[in-house]
């Protein structure tokens, strides 16, 4: 009996797993919510924004461009033949084909001077490299954008659950109030205001679950709808992490960062390779022809060289605008160098300011004030506060909450802000 216990044990243990995992594959059995933290947000957000992926098309336009740039011009055929007795057909014969039709076959080429098409392919491989830069500025906005509202939701995860737990608290209080009442020892009065009063915290909560459902449809907006499913989470919590940088570490990040400043200078290299591209194409390009021709009864080779005169037209409007055309880029340039400066400061400036008034919430105000709402919560039900003082402890309670969990949703927002300003999202 033993060894048969052993051996049905050992059999069940064998199919226990695979049941295990039948299980899991079933229809209908609950799979956990997806939960996602910032970094993966923004990395899923890169991998399956369609905006963005329809950006990145345009990177491979621009190297399909470069091919048509590198070709070099197709050889020309030719063929004719003449004199032929379609309306006499009695006289077509070998003799009257040898000796009275004309036949004619060649080929031309053209010869590009000025090295065109090198020129052609470095203007083609210096725009690519601008839209290179430009794709990768739009991931930089897009980044942003998605650590802004996965930090919407985190704020909207933080008041759903401060105004569940105020809730839950303040119906502690109505039911301790409720007791009192039919004790005797609270008016119907004052039981009916803290009654009342729950209503504006079961809004808070409707509100609040009202916000986190659109704050998680906005992220999802960014993330692409088909990355996450309807019922994903956010994972993390708002958090202060103080910025460990300078504004002048932060400006030089930018310098080196930036795409958009990078697509500008690179747009400057791009406008001089047009400009030398027009001037390749104001010089003129000969064609050289070889025919071999078979009349009379005798074959010959006949050579033709012919090139357009440049005497009115040498791609003088091309040669001016490219011109001005790079002057534009210059300032372009300059324009985005001074954009660039203009982001960081105002976004440090803005990190500074919000981190000073996350410094004040925690430098004692939270404390303090939940230490207020129990000192007279605790008065009130021993009859040494009114009413009206525990109540109005209860909203400035509760404001300073909300106003905290503000403070340091704008501060992580301000962070973000600063890591699109230097695009460096690896800021310290």
């Amino acid at each position: 009996m033993c060894s048969r216990h052993f051996i049905f044990a050992a059999c069940l243990a064998t199919l226990l797993p695979v049941e295990g995992v039948r299980a899991q594959t079933q229809p209908g059995i609950p799979r956990p919510p997806v939960r996602i933290t910032l970094d993966e947000a923004v990395k899923l957000a890169l991998a399956h924004n369609h905006a963005l992926a329809a950006a990145r098309t345009t990177i491979q336009q621009n190297q399909a461009q470069e091919i048509t740039a590198n070709l070099r011009p197709n050889p020309v055929l030719m063929g004719d033949a003449q004199f032929l007795p379609i309306f006499n057909p009695n006289r077509w014969t070998a003799d009257y084909t040898d000796q009275q039709a004309q036949f004619d076959l060649g080929a031309s080429y053209l010869f590009e001077r000025g090295q065109k098409r090198q020129h052609r392919l470095q203007a083609a491989k210096d725009q690519t490299a601008v839209t290179l830069s430009q794709v990768a500025d739009n991931e930089r906005t897009l980044s942003f954008q998605t650590a802004s509202a996965f930090v919407s939701a985190l704020l909207a995860e933080d008041n759903l659950a401060l105004a569940q737990k105020d809730l839950e608290s303040f119906q502690h209080t109505v039911d301790i109030s409720e007791a009192r009442f039919k004790a005797g020892d609270m008016s119907e009065g004052d039981y009916l205001k803290i009654k009342l009063q729950l209503l504006q915290f079961q809004t808070d909560v409707s509100q609040a679950e009202l916000g986190r459902v659109q704050a998680l449809v906005g992220l999802r907006e960014q993330l692409g709808y088909e990355s996450v499913p309807v019922d994903y989470d956010v994972a993390g919590t708002l958090e202060y992490e103080p910025v460990k940088t300078t504004q002048d570490d932060a400006l030089a990040m930018a310098n080196e960062h930036r795409p958009d400043l990078r697509a500008a200078i690179q747009g400057v290299v791009a406008a001089n390779s047009q400009h030398d591209l027009a001037i390749a194409y104001g010089k003129r390009d000969p064609t050289l022809e070889v025919v071999y021709t078979h009349v009379g009864g005798m074959s010959s080779v006949s050579t033709f060289f012919n090139m357009e005169i440049p005497i009115f037209t040498r791609n003088q409007g091309e040669i001016a605008r490219t011109k001005f055309a790079i002057t534009q880029a210059e300032e372009l340039r300059r324009a985005a160098t001074e954009t660039v400066y203009g982001d960081v400061a105002g976004a440090y400036e803005g990190v500074k300011s919000n981190d000073q008034v996350v410094r004040l919430y925690r430098s004692g105000y939270l404390d303090e004030s939940k230490l207020s709402l129990d000192i007279t919560e605790y008065a009130y039900q021993h009859g040494a506060a009114s009413l009206l003082d525990f109540l109005d402890a209860e909203r400035s309670y509760r404001a300073t909450q909300l106003a905290y969990r503000q403070a340091l949703a704008s501060y992580m927002l301000a962070a973000e802000q600063l890591r699109e300003a230097t695009g460096n999202r690896g800021m310290p």
